[in-house]
């Protein structure tokens, strides 16, 4: 495991796809040892696993994890660690969900078969194939502040849409090798299992995704081009996990590109969904924006935000 100096804070990201037979037991106990400990975060129970990112200090986020670990079903659970000088979360969340990350496919089960894992030291060589078609299954909000070189956007903004969206355009990619990455590697569980029950069988994805690839492979040998984002207040990480340059949108929640258009208001809008709200949610977002604006002058953060 690693660890920071202080004040450094430890961040995890994980996922297991294993069976939890009664997750609506695990959930309280498991809240409840994360707020003893300090820890936030969100952290998502289904009955095929688990999925989370949490952040506190590198001995309390261990217990946190040691206690998911020691679930049947679960010793092998592993995740993605990197810093962060404040803590990017405002409070604890364990949801119980129908899917850790929904793609809306019954039949989609990665505990059963997935494609060929890829290690971040040969993703390269892999995706300069010219017989390889490089599919980045994140939402288009995230492929829009970085992606691989050459890499395909399907431009969904779901998970969910990914299955019709490669139903319209599998011809496109007949007899091609299909690689394929996502964040942290749990979309790419899904959609790897998705195509091979689709009849294919080349199928690849960069093993714990992009996190892990931005952590092992420097930059002077990568292909990533611009910064990963992240589900937290970070917002975006670039080579080394290093905390980007964006910040959210407070009322679409998407990376804003450009903080200088007129269209940006701190906490109001931005120019992805400037003509997405009314006059009344304007207010209301304003009104929020001014209550964190408070909070945050006397120390405190506003948990709305």
């Amino acid at each position: 495991m690693l660890t920071y100096d202080a004040p450094m804070l430890t961040v995890a990201a994980f996922y297991h796809f294993a069976r939890l037979e009664a997750p609506a037991t695990l959930r309280a106990p498991l809240a409840e040892l994360a707020q003893a400990h300090g820890v936030k975060g969100s952290i998502l129970l289904a009955r095929e696993g688990v999925n989370g990112t949490i952040a506190g200090t590198a001995v309390a986020v261990q217990v946190v994890l040691d206690h998911i670990r020691a679930w049947p079903g679960f010793a092998a659970l592993v995740w993605k660690e990197s810093p962060a000088e404040t803590m990017p979360f405002g409070r604890m969340k364990v949801k119980l969900k129908t899917e850790i990350v929904t793609m809306g496919q019954p039949d989609v089960d990665p505990t059963a078969r997935v494609g060929h894992y890829v290690a971040p030291q040969d993703w390269n060589a892999l995706i300069a194939d010219p017989d390889v078609a490089v599919i980045d299954t994140r939402n288009d909000y995230e492929v829009m502040i970085g992606t691989f070189a050459g890499a395909i956007d399907p431009g969904t903004r779901s998970f969910r849409e990914f299955p019709a969206w490669w139903q319209a355009n599998k011809d496109r990619f007949a007899g091609k090798r299909i690689a394929m990455f996502c964040t942290g590697g749990i979309r790419c569980e899904k959609s790897t299992n998705y195509l091979l029950g689709q009849g294919l069988n080349a199928v690849y994805h960069l093993q714990g995704g992009i996190l892990k690839y931005l952590e092992e492979v420097p930059a002077a040998h990568s292909r990533w081009q611009g910064e990963c984002y992240v589900f937290d207040d970070r917002v975006s990480v670039g080579h080394g996990l290093v905390p980007g340059d964006y910040v959210t949108c407070g009322a679409c929640r998407r990376p804003v590109t450009d903080r200088a258009s007129p269209l940006y208001e701190e906490g109001v809008c931005c120019a992805a969904c400037v003509d997405e709200y009314s006059a009344a949610d304007r207010t209301r977002f304003r009104e929020r924006q001014r209550q964190m604006t408070l909070a945050a002058a006397r120390g405190k953060r506003h948990l709305g935000g």
